[in-house]
């Protein structure tokens, strides 16, 4: 029996990194077009638009999601039952988890351009990661979902 998620996201590049990848596109044709013929500078314009597109869609592509009893994670997975607590991370406690405070077996799923996160704690003894760091725009609504996951996992 499939229900509705209770949270999606999807970790999309934001706007300003469409801008200044169009603006360095911009440049490059600027710098291509005095040197190569026209046709040849917009090829070249052409086929460093598509790999920036490419690369910014596949980067943002990740999403989170918490249904069906499990939370995914991009392309990780894991079963409410074998998840503990879950906290939303503010801007600076995220820096410390994912830096000096980092495990080394834990699963992160980091966005550099978003400053927050959610640890969640895995309990299952089977896995060697302790817990899953995961950026999101809406850290609360998140560990908030997972929690009820977990709720609903061991009732």
């Amino acid at each position: 029996m499939s229900t509705a998620p209770t949270y999606t996201e999807r970790l999309g590049v934001p706007l300003r990194w469409w801008v200044q990848g169009v603006m360095f596109i911009a440049t490059l044709w600027l710098a291509v077009v005095v040197a190569v013929p026209g046709l040849t500078a917009w090829i070249v314009t052409a086929v460093a638009l598509a790999l920036l597109a490419s690369g910014f869609l596949s980067y943002g592509s990740a999403r989170l999601a918490v249904a069906d009893g499990t939370f995914r994670a991009g392309a990780a997975h894991i079963a409410g039952q074998h998840l503990g607590e879950a906290r939303a991370l503010d801007a600076e406690e995220t820096r410390r988890t994912a830096g000096m405070h980092a495990d080394a077996r834990a699963f992160l799923l980091l966005r550099p351009y978003l400053k927050r996160a959610v640890k969640v704690e895995i309990t299952d003894p089977a896995d060697p990661a302790p817990y899953w760091l995961v950026s999101t725009r809406h850290p609360e609504e998140l560990a908030k979902a997972l929690t009820a996951l977990v709720q609903a996992a061991h009732a």
